[in-house]
């Protein structure tokens, strides 16, 4: 049976068929979804029956795999699975994974273990398709911008909801602090795309005040987040959703009433960024080879 793409939206995602991703793939089958990743950049899997070892042998097909995360604890006994838990905070904060650390991962999964009744999106958006959005002036002034990338901060929780299990996390979240400067626009190693490379973790422009960065890094913010860029995803169980950490943002919508929600996490080893001039991104502070190797 032949793999067939079938989008989702114009901008970003698509449903994947006609392969059983429990199973080892072979090289037609990997470079048929490293092809439709590229183009569409999320890609959902429907009725799929996974364990955390079969995800992680699903995700070892596009490289090697991360730990869990540089700081957060993973799944008991599966050093490379994050659990995505309710109970442990709540991404409700655009973002692209792990990027204040000097090689952000290539690619991550989420699958579905237990789902809301209602809500619980996540939603993910390209940020190639915000870069081709912006007018010429601000999309010749991105491609010369650098900026700061750091988790000294909590971005799931509000400060003023902090209590003490949540100042724990926040804890645990800062206990390696990182700082890593990454190109404001990134050019992606496979496709050649130009893609905002800024999120959540990205808290000021090199060079910049913090209050002249903010608004800044809001402009170009506004062009990743328009509607039309952006893919809600509603969850079902036994669902797998690859998404390119490279060229995209996410974020988890928190309109379940605190029921439980949980993913799993797997993201596979990603390179280095490189801007438009060829030049990579530098680590300012942390050092993060106990969590990722450098993809090459």
């Amino acid at each position: 049976m032949s793999i067939e793409i079938s989008k989702v939206t114009a901008n970003i995602g698509a449903r994947v068929s006609g392969v059983d991703i429990s199973k080892p793939l072979d090289e037609e089958q990997v470079t048929a979804i490293r092809e439709a990743l590229d183009v569409h950049k999320a890609l959902a899997f429907d009725d799929v029956h996974l364990d955390d070892e079969g995800q992680q042998a699903f995700a070892r097909h596009f490289g090697d795999l991360t730990t869990a995360h540089p700081t957060v604890a993973a799944v008991d006994g599966a050093p490379n699975v994050l659990p995505v838990d309710s109970e442990r905070g709540r991404a409700n904060h655009w973002h692209t994974d792990v990027t204040f650390v000097l090689n952000p991962p290539q690619a991550s999964t989420l699958r579905s273990i237990t789902i809301p009744p209602y809500g619980g999106e996540t939603l993910i958006a390209s940020s190639a398709a915000a870069y081709r959005d912006l007018p010429a002036p601000l999309r010749a002034l991105a491609d010369t911008l650098w900026a700061e990338h750091t988790n000294d901060y909590d971005y799931a929780v509000p400060d003023e909801q902090i209590d003490e299990e949540q100042a724990a996390q926040r804890a645990q979240f800062t206990s390696i602090k990182f700082r890593t400067a990454h190109p404001v626009v990134r050019v992606h190693p496979l496709t050649g795309e130009r893609g905002l490379f800024i999120g959540g973790f990205a808290q000021r422009i090199v060079g910049l005040s913090v209050g002249e960065s903010r608004k800044l890094l809001d402009l170009f913010q506004s062009y990743v987040t328009r509607p039309e860029n952006i893919l809600r995803w509603r969850w079902s169980p036994n669902q797998l959703v690859l998404f390119d950490n490279r060229i995209t943002q996410h974020y988890a919508v928190d309109n379940y009433d605190g029921l439980p929600r949980r993913l799993h996490r797997v993201t596979v080893a990603g390179d280095v960024p490189v801007g438009i001039e060829g030049k990579e991104s530098y680590s300012i502070e942390g050092d993060a080879s106990h969590y990722t190797s450098v993809a090459e």
